[in-house]
């Protein structure tokens, strides 16, 4: 099986381009070819001679596709169904509204973190998506260079294949690549230890940390990582770190009603946060079979965002987008 060409670095293409015999600045142009241009086929890169394509086409393809399926929305969301290249599927949600348009992309194929309110947890784990395959989410959608953000909220933990992620958000962001700024990118996490470091340190990109409940004992029943990663250590790790410029740091935290959703819970919460400049993403509880979980009246969330407010913590509720084809937070899964 030949190896594909897009998701590779700068670094991987200089050293591909010196193990084929073509010159150094050839790296940059094939760069440009995938990134910029976005080119599927080899022999499109036509200020490279015949001799280096045909040598490049004998190991390497493009190994970008297109989505095999979608679904529209009532309210605009478009959900892409992808074949992965070992025929595994992800699934990616583009969310236009007004002047944004976001696509939330997958990094791996299913999810081991089995949390409670996920059905992309309930699909299991079958692999990590290699860089090319996250790239090819955002490459591939007809709606491609309408994107003005990037959210790595689909399917999988990003934490849990850092290698890829971090690649594919080099080439995002680096002038070789899209050139997008960091800005224009956020990756969510429930936090993993071994890995939180990396996502805060290699990359500017926004983060988002997934809390779902300030006391450990009732988030390790929503989200059983939290036995092995705790919040608040996690939380400690995000307090040496510097989120007073453009770079943001997030909470989300979705409501479960009588669960999570109380004053004592709004209080903690804002007790744990404390002292870090931040926002907090109340998302609504969208319902998915097999969990006997409800979200909140109106009355309560807004009583739990007031109370958030009131205490200076900048706090959105996170509009319910594409819940009418499971395209919603916690919805999405490519099981067959």
């Amino acid at each position: 099986m030949k190896d594909f060409l897009s998701g590779k670095t700068l670094s991987e293409l200089k050293e591909i381009v010196s193990a084929t015999g073509m010159p150094a600045y050839s790296a940059g142009q094939i760069a440009d070819w995938l990134y910029k241009k976005k080119v599927r086929e080899i022999g499109e890169m036509n200020n490279i001679s015949k001799k280096f394509q045909t040598k490049l086409s004998g190991s390497f393809e493009i190994g970008c596709s297109f989505p095999v399926n979608f679904q529209r929305s009532k309210d605009g969301t478009i959900k892409y169904l992808f074949q992965t290249h070992h025929r595994h599927f992800i699934e990616s949600v583009f969310i236009p509204d007004n002047d944004r348009a976001t696509l939330c992309i997958s990094s791996q194929i299913g999810c081991k973190m089995n949390c409670v309110f996920c059905m992309t947890g309930k699909q299991g784990f079958s692999g990590n998506l290699s860089a090319g395959e996250i790239i090819n989410q955002i490459q591939s959608i007809p709606e491609s260079d309408q994107l003005t953000n990037v959210v790595f909220m689909g399917m999988g933990e990003p934490s849990d294949n850092t290698d890829e992620v971090l690649k594919a958000l080099e080439i995002l962001t680096s002038d070789y690549g899209y050139a997008w700024s960091p800005k224009r990118i956020t990756v969510s996490t429930i936090g993993i230890l071994k890995t939180i470091d990396r996502l805060l340190n290699e990359t500017n990109c926004h983060i988002a940390i997934s809390v779902h409940s300030p006391f450990p004992e009732k988030r390790a029943e929503l989200v059983p990582m939290e036995k092995t990663n705790p919040i608040k250590k996690i939380i400690e790790i995000i307090r040496q770190h510097d989120f007073s410029g453009q770079r943001r740091i997030s909470f989300e935290y979705i409501l479960f009603k009588g669960v999570n959703d109380s004053f004592i819970h709004a209080k903690e919460l804002v007790r744990l946060l404390s002292g870090i400049p931040c926002r907090v993403n109340l998302i609504r509880f969208h319902r998915i079979p097999g969990v006997d979980l409800e979200s909140p009246d109106q009355a309560a969330i807004e009583n739990f965002q007031h109370h958030l407010t009131s205490k200076g913590v900048i706090c959105t509720l996170r509009k319910s987008r594409g819940e009418d084809i499971f395209a919603a937070c916690g919805m999405l899964s490519s099981k067959k």
